[in-house]
């Protein structure tokens, strides 16, 4: 019986897939906003990871979703991936997750039950890993397998962090090493070999957990989660919404070594995606923070 890969299904990988941010405010232009609560503490003003409402002087809830396709082909591993992607904004706003629901659209009639059931298998076990159900969710027949969660979690109001209260002089530090997405396209033109699968896997399963431990420290200011507009992408959108400018070294950024040599080869991303920036993808939190907090680096 010849093996499934899930790419195969797939116009394109993962966050690749997001509409592109320029689109994007078009198209929300084009809505008119809704009601607006105050106790609304973060909604659709800054692009922030996640929304964010007042429950009490002690209590705020963070809620996000986020779904994608497939990004590999193993079924466990893209349920892993989706999930820790999804948990990854509520650690990005400074909380913990609290509960989960399931996202779930599959080619019924060319994805047999026991694969679809290894993606939701995969995400299950992030789930557990970070102490929290999957208590529910929603499922519909698909041409293209999309998987993910809507996340809600916790925070108190007071250390929510979002992408737009970076300041002047802040540093800024990388959870993670990038190059996710090269590795993506080196796997669907096979050329990604089992070391750097496994280190791809390794990163995008990693759960960004520190991140609601980092939100408590007096010298974090802001933090956002480096996804489908890498990292330039996601920095202008903490510049912009913080009133601030940023200058990077290149050669100060972390990349996974296979990464980079795949770059170096030309192997970046579909035609499709050139609007993209190219080290997308990285599952690493950006953190605005005090020289002080982080060694001047």
């Amino acid at each position: 019986m010849e093996q499934i890969r899930l790419t195969q299904f797939s116009h394109g990988g993962g966050c690749g897939c997001k509409i592109a941010p320029g689109l994007l405010s078009e198209i929300l232009s084009c809505a008119p906003q809704g009601f607006v609560p105050p106790e609304l503490i973060v909604g659709l003003e800054t692009s922030d990871d996640a929304a964010v409402y007042r429950l009490n002087d002690e209590q705020a809830l963070i809620a996000t979703t986020d779904f994608f396709t497939p990004i590999v082909d193993d079924p466990r591993d893209f349920g892993r991936i989706a999930a820790t992607n999804a948990l990854s904004d509520i650690y990005a706003m400074g909380g913990r997750p609290i509960l989960a629901l399931a996202l779930v659209g599959m080619p019924i009639a060319k994805l047999p039950p026991e694969v679809i059931g290894a993606v939701l298998a995969g995400g299950a076990e992030v789930c557990r890993d970070a102490g929290i159900p999957i208590a529910g969710g929603h499922s519909i027949d698909l041409l293209e397998p999309i998987y993910g969660l809507v996340a809600i979690g916790l925070v108190h109001p007071r250390r929510v962090k979002r992408n737009a209260d970076g300041c002047v002089g802040d540093a800024l530090v990388l959870g993670k090493p990038l190059g996710v997405g090269i590795l993506s396209a080196a796997l669907k033109k096979e050329l990604l070999d089992a070391r750097g699968y496994a280190r791809m896997v390794e990163l995008t399963t990693q759960l960004n957990r520190v991140g609601a431990t980092i939100a408590e420290l007096p010298g974090v200011h802001a933090m956002t989660d480096v996804t489908g507009f890498g990292l330039a992408g996601h920095l202008l959108e903490v510049c912009r919404g913080s009133n601030t400018s940023a200058r990077i070294a290149l050669r100060d950024v972390p990349v996974i070594d296979e990464a980079a040599g795949f770059a170096r080869d030309g192997v970046l991303r579909a035609p499709r995606e050139r609007r993209r920036a190219p080290l997308r993808h990285g599952e690493a939190t950006l953190v605005h923070a005090s020289r002080r907090l982080a060694g001047g680096h």
